[in-house]
């Protein structure tokens, strides 16, 4: 899957850091990810992966654009207020790259529908906001040998990380093995 003459131009500046190059440029449009969340977490990630020409994105939110989400998920506008998030994070990554796929899925990440949700992406990126979501993420990815994305912030304080197991790494419920009881730990 060579790249064509207008991604050589859009790609020029990462392709010439010789971490990237060509070949890497080529790996990125042959990569896929699963986002789950275009919110306060998604949205920032989204902007850059689709920028850097990863070739499909995939993008899971039930939820609408609302007002009060604006300040701080930069992926939605004014605009787009009432819609669903998925159809205008879509709206936007394809605004801003016009050459990668994204493929919007309905409904909920689920421990019931994650593993075939996963199966057709290389990477999971997790942005949601709660933990039966980022479990059966992490149990997804596990599972399927593919590497997790975790971000989660509160407040003025975010934290990210990769869990690959399948590299000999940790996985989520290494470091947390249960969910917390609900109401035990802040939005």
């Amino acid at each position: 899957m060579s790249l064509t003459p207008e991604e050589q131009i859009r790609y020029s500046r990462q392709m010439m850091l010789s971490e990237i190059g060509e070949e890497g440029q080529e790996r990125l449009k042959k990569s896929s990810i699963l986002c789950i969340g275009t919110g306060g977490l998604g949205s920032p990630a989204l902007l850059y992966l689709a920028a850097a020409g990863i070739g499909k994105i995939g993008l899971m939110d039930p939820d609408l654009v609302e007002a009060s989400n604006l300040h701080r998920q930069i992926l939605h506008d004014t605009d787009r207020v009432g819609t669903p998030k998925q159809a205008s994070a879509a709206e936007r990554l394809h605004a801003i790259n016009p050459e990668i796929e994204i493929i919007t899925l309905p409904g909920k990440f689920t421990a019931e529908n994650s593993l075939s949700l996963l199966k057709d992406y290389d990477a999971l990126l997790d942005g949601s906001d709660n933990f039966p979501t980022r479990f059966a993420a992490n149990d997804a990815a596990f599972f399927l040998k593919k590497p997790l994305i975790h971000g989660a912030i509160f407040q003025f304080e975010g934290q990210v990380t990769v869990f690959a197991p399948h590299l000999d790494g940790p996985c989520y419920r290494c470091l947390l093995p249960e969910p917390p009881p609900e109401g035990a730990v802040p939005t």
